[in-house]
């Protein structure tokens, strides 16, 4: 007779706790991908219970509109969008103005800030104080001081010492003195005055600015200057009866 071997009695494997562990892993993750198949619902399904329904158009009462409510809030609709469309261009043109005179103020600005400042109106100049006339004494020294500042204006020569001399000899001073003796007077054109002048040379050489008379002694004396100016040079080269 054939010999048979029996096999080996295979021993059991020992089920460990991480092995447990596993096992309930999977099975859980199982059951929660069936459950989400069953409760996901298709495409389809989806599409239908998510599209809005029609609404038709109802009235303030709940009832649905009449083409004559339709028309009237067609005229409603078309006064709104006309008010609108009104309001608007009144608020673009009132913004254009706003804009408009923001630029006019800023322009107006810029000009009073570029403005160059007007200058200051200069002062007139002060006009020089008059200068008061110079004083002279009423004596021979102030005659013959006032005398010379006259000839040096009208550039005659003559020193203060030329016609002091002068005078001294021919009337000792004395604005009145009349010679009544010599060949003028014979002539009857008796010489006068501080420097002893007779009239016809007086008239000649009378100097302008002084007293047109013959025994005036400033008068006196510059008309005796200007006539010995001419013959002599200047009075001061006279020094006897001219």
């Amino acid at each position: 007779m054939p010999s048979f071997t029996l096999p080996r009695t295979v021993r059991p494997t020992r089920i460990t706790r991480a092995h447990k562990i596993s096992a309930a892993v999977v099975a859980s993750a199982s059951c929660a991908a069936a459950l989400a198949l069953t409760a996901a619902p298709s495409n389809a399904e989806t599409t239908a219970a998510h599209a809005p329904a029609a609404v038709k158009p109802v009235s303030a009462n709940g009832l649905p509109l009449t083409a004559k409510d339709r028309a009237d809030g067609g005229k409603k609709d078309q006064q709104l969008a006309s008010s609108l469309t009104t309001g608007l261009k009144v608020t673009a043109v009132a913004k254009q103005g706003h804009a408009a005179k923001q630029a006019a103020d800023r322009s107006a600005d810029r000009k009073v800030i570029a403005a160059p400042k007007a200058a200051a109106p200069k002062a007139a100049p002060k006009a020089a104080p008059k200068a008061s006339p110079k004083r002279y004494a009423n004596n021979l020294d102030g005659w013959i001081r006032e005398s010379l500042d006259i000839m040096k204006s009208k550039r005659i020569p003559g020193s203060y010492e030329g016609l002091h001399r002068n005078i001294m000899r021919e009337s000792s001073g004395n604005p009145n003195a009349v010679n009544d003796w010599d060949v003028n007077a014979i002539n009857g054109i008796p010489s006068k005055g501080l420097l002893q002048v007779i009239q016809p040379t007086f008239n000649t050489y009378h100097v302008s600015g002084t007293p047109h008379k013959l025994t005036d002694p400033v008068a006196n004396i510059t008309a005796a200057a200007n006539y010995a100016a001419h013959r002599y040079g200047s009075i001061d080269n006279v020094n006897s009866a001219y």
